[in-house]
């Protein structure tokens, strides 16, 4: 699904949003909608204003979820985005922009419902119910690409953390010990060429003895 990018500005809360709690926030803002929908439709049937005001409410309660889970959502991206491969990351992007225009869509929703509200007419009620329809359809599809990043990927998964933690570690290890063998290297190097030197010495000075040696020979002679 390629969406047209829309970014909006950022918002300082005065409050900090823990991590991992978009998770439990979603299964909300995935079943409420969910559940307005099976409300609408039964009222198409027994037509009860009290159908009709209990999803209006429920509606408003879509549209708090859908933002709270954008908000989580945005602290849950931050954290799970650099522990994420290249393809996981184009995931985590496209996952966040749906997110926005699910956001709006809620408010959206909300103004036809209250729309067929205020107006009995049949039309407005239908277009109301297939916006709703089509909502129902964008988080059902962003509940599963959810899941794939979570299971696929491991977003926010605990242990990719700790294992990306530990190879961390490891890693770190390993060029301690390829530094220090290439120190010892060095060191053996500067070794061997230091005997070699001292091998040359030893011999130019057993030469130079040898060479003593016969002319003091050549002279009693």
């Amino acid at each position: 699904m390629n969406l047209p990018a829309i970014s909006l500005p950022n918002i300082d809360l005065p409050f900090d949003i823990p991590v991992l709690l978009h998770p439990p926030v979603d299964h909300f803002a995935i079943a409420l909608p969910i559940v307005v929908l099976l409300i609408e439709f039964i009222n198409l049937f027994v037509k009860k204003r009290s159908f009709s005001v209990l999803s209006f409410f429920l509606v408003i309660a879509t549209v708090v979820l859908a933002i709270s889970a954008y908000l989580t959502g945005s602290v849950d991206g931050k954290e799970a985005y650099p522990l994420l491969n290249e393809m996981g990351q184009g995931e985590l992007k496209a996952h966040k922009l749906l997110g926005t225009y699910l956001m709006l869509a809620s408010g959206i929703v909300l103004l036809f419902k209250l729309g067929s509200m205020l107006f009995s007419n049949g039309l407005v009620k239908a277009f109301y119910i297939l916006v709703l329809a089509v909502f129902v359809a964008g988080v059902l599809k962003q509940g599963e690409d959810g899941g794939e990043l979570v299971y696929e990927f491991g977003a926010n998964v605990e242990m990719v953390k700790t294992l990306d933690d530990e190879k961390f570690d490891i890693q770190e290890e390993r060029d301690e010990l390829e530094s220090d063998l290439e120190s010892k290297t060095e060191e053996l190097e500067a070794a061997k060429e230091e005997l070699e030197s001292l091998k040359a010495e030893a011999a130019t000075a057993a030469d130079a003895n040898v060479s003593t040696a016969d002319t003091e020979t050549s002279t009693e002679n």
